[in-house]
Parts: C-alpha cells; sequence; structure tokens
C-alpha cells in the first residue's frame, strides 16, 4: 500500500532527520513508529501526505508516486489524527466530523447519516453528542470524534501522530481498544507514531523501530521481542518485557487450549432458533459467524428474550460487537490477563481474515491444565516403576 524507497529528509539548517529509509507499510495493517524523540517518526508520517517533502527518494500509495498527487487532493483522501486532536472549537461535533466531506461536497443526506454511522460505531449517542461542542466534552471523548472525524470521508489510509499520549491512562487503554475493535470492522491502512512500547505492542500489526533518522527493526510485535537486533532494540524494549516474553514463549498458546467447536450461530438465524441452540447446548449466550467463518457479534440469553416478541427479527438485528479476541497463536497467559483484566467469562480466537477459531473458556484452563498434571502424574508413576 505505502512504499518508502530511499528516502532521505535534510533541513536547511543541514539536519538530516532521514537517511535512506526503505520501508513497506501493507495494506488493512496497522503499522506503528516507535523511536526516542528526533529519531524521525513524526517525519515519516509526514511524508506521507506532504506535509513535508523528501530531499530525494520516492513515496508511493498504492504504486503511484504522492509527487504526481496535488497536496491538497492528497489530504483530504488521508485520514489525519493529532495529539492536541485539533477540533474547532466553535464548531458542534457533527460540524467537526463533516469537515472534510464537505468540502469534498457530498450531499447534505450523506453527510448527516455518515455523522450518526460514526458516532454509534464509537458508542456516542447521535441523539446527545451530535449537537454538543468540544469543551462539553472529556478528553476522551474529544479524541473519539478526532479518530472518527480522520474516518468521515471512508479514507483508505489514516496517520496518527501520538493521538493518545495526552490521555490518563484508564483513557488511553480505552481508545486503544477502542481502534483496535474498530480496525477489526473496517481494516484500514494506519500509521500510528508513539513513544510508548507498551501501546506499540498492544496495537500494531507491525513495529518499526527508529533511531537517528534509520529503520533499526521492522517486525511482528512478537518477533521483536523475541528476536530483538541489537542491544539499542533491547534497551528500548527494556528486561521487563523481554523476560516477559520469554516466559511466554514456554507457555501453552490458546490454540492448545480453546474449545473448537463453541455455540455458533448465522446471523439469520431467528431468536426462537436462537434459544433452542442454547438450550441444546446448555449455554447462555452464541457466536454469530457468517457463512465465512467470520466473527460478526455474538448475543446473550437476555438480549434474545428482550426482544423476542418481534417474530421477524434475527440474531444479527440483537448481537453486539465482541470487543476483546486474540488472534490464533497467541501465549494462553496474555490471554487469561485480558479475561482478568476485564472480568470476561471467555475470549474468542481469531485466525486469519477475523475467522472465529474457537474459544478460551475458564474451564477449558481447567481442563487443560488438569490433562498436564494427569500426564505429569502418570509419568512419573511409570519413572518410579
Amino acid at each position: 500500500m505505502i512504499q518508502m524507497t530511499g528516502v532521505n529528509k535534510v533541513y536547511d539548517d543541514g539536519f538530516k532527520a532521514l537517511s535512506d529509509v526503505n520501508l513497506e507499510l501493507k495494506k488493512g495493517e496497522i503499522t506503528v513508529l516507535i523511536g526516542p524523540s528526533g529519531c524521525g517518526k513524526s517525519t515519516t508520517m509526514k511524508l506521507i501526505n506532504r506535509l513535508i517533502e523528501p530531499t530525494d527518494g520516492t513515496i508511493r500509495i498504492e504504486g503511484r508516486s504522492t509527487q504526481e498527487w496535488n497536496p491538497v487532493d492528497l489530504r483530504r483522501k488521508i485520514g489525519y489524527v493529532i495529539q492536541n486532536i485539533g477540533l474547532f472549537p466553535h464548531m458542534t461535533i457533527a460540524k467537526n466530523v463533516a469537515v472534510v466531506p464537505s468540502l469534498l461536497k457530498w450531499e447534505k443526506s450523506r453527510i448527516e447519516a455518515r455523522i450518526d454511522e460514526l458516532l454509534n460505531l464509537v458508542g456516542m449517542s447521535p441523539d446527545v453528542f451530535r449537537n454538543r461542542y468540544p469543551s462539553e466534552l472529556s478528553g476522551g471523548q474529544q479524541q473519539r470524534i478526532g479518530v472518527i472525524r480522520a474516518m468521515a470521508a471512508d479514507p483508505d489510509i489514516i496517520l496518527m501522530d501520538e493521538p493518545f499520549s495526552a490521555l490518563d491512562p484508564i483513557s488511553r487503554e480505552q481508545l486503544q481498544d477502542e481502534l483496535i475493535r474498530l480496525q477489526q470492522e473496517l481494516k484500514k491502512t494506519i500509521v500510528f507514531v508513539t513513544h510508548d512500547m507498551d501501546e506499540a505492542i498492544r496495537i500494531a500489526d507491525t513495529i518499526v523501530i527508529m533511531k537517528d533518522g534509520s529503520v533499526v527493526q521492522k517486525g511482528k510485535p512478537e518477533q521483536i521481542l523475541r528476536h530483538p537486533a541489537n542491544d539499542f532494540v533491547k534497551s528500548f524494549i527494556g528486561q521487563k518485557r523481554l523476560q516477559s516474553s520469554v516466559v511466554a514463549e514456554d507457555m501453552p498458546r490458546v490454540d492448545d487450549v480453546m474449545v473448537e467447536s463453541p455455540g455458533t450461530a448465522l446471523p439469520t438465524r431467528g431468536l426462537a432458533e436462537a434459544i433452542q441452540m442454547m438450550e441444546k447446548r446448555r449455554v447462555d449466550s452464541l457466536y454469530i459467524v457468517d457463512s465465512q467463518g467470520i466473527l460478526k457479534g455474538a448475543v446473550s440469553i437476555y438480549q434474545v428474550l428482550d426482544q423476542y416478541g418481534g417474530e421477524e427479527k434475527t440474531v444479527a438485528d440483537v448481537m453486539r460487537p465482541v470487543e476483546h479476541t486474540v488472534p490464533t497463536g497467541t501465549p494462553l497467559i496474555l490471554a487469561l490477563q485480558l479475561m482478568d483484566k476485564h472480568q470476561l467469562a471467555n475470549i474468542p480466537v481469531l485466525g486469519e481474515g477475523q475467522r472465529f477459531k474457537g474459544l478460551i473458556t475458564r474451564g477449558s484452563v481447567v481442563r487443560h491444565m488438569a490433562d498436564l498434571y494427569t500426564s505429569v502424574s502418570t509419568g512419573g508413576a511409570a519413572d518410579v516403576g
């Protein structure tokens, strides 16, 4: 999606901000640029939407050089979220969200529908929030508006320059979770700048570590944790995180423990059918997957009973999004920490393309540990004999 080839940036005072940067940022992924202050991460981001120009080298989006674009047209096609949010204080939330669609001359009805859609997407009721002003929102709410404003014109690429760093820890974690959830649904190409390694590990598909204007290491979070390229990367990651990754490497994976045939239903199933399926399986909830096996949401017996009077309704009408999931290959200990932190009874395991592969439950963990204990005990008895 985004290719940077031989990119250098030298300012008029002779400072070399970037030195021979070669990167390929994959479509539909969150790529996190991270490094110490002055390493070139924000400069790299600003080159993508031509807020600054490279001294030399080439930047291509979908194979087309950014130099072929009118800078204004290019920026309108790329969402941009910054640390201090940048909402217009004299505009309502609705008008803030509508800025780029209005510039692109969308029809009014389309703009209004898009505003409501995006507010609902981040759990902010349009009836409550569309006519409020930024000063009437909390910092976390303002940053949510900043994120959906960047999404308003449905850009393929979104740039996020330390968007959560000014927030308190709780709001920051909530927005990180929100970003992960949104990305599972929307699959945008997101370039995210941060100085926080924990944030990078939590949200990134790919991490790019930079130092002195150069790329030091690029890889999946787990690859970087297990195989740091040099002493700088080791020190930047920190000894505690490295030790945790070594421990996690020896732990079982979610694939070893998950229930492989949990209760699922197609979105078209009626509510009466859903109740029958729950009774048969002796469960109080179902996960909703489409014909391709992609997880779409979850529905509980309480949601079904609350809407049971409508015979025409299906589980798709009453299901809720699944906020917390783990990919296949995740160390079990990380899944358990997530379950404990959010007080979850279970957590879905997703494979490639968000396909539902199984379910980690407290019962499945206990059974796995019991099997291990039985195996060890049996092995010990055999050795004695």
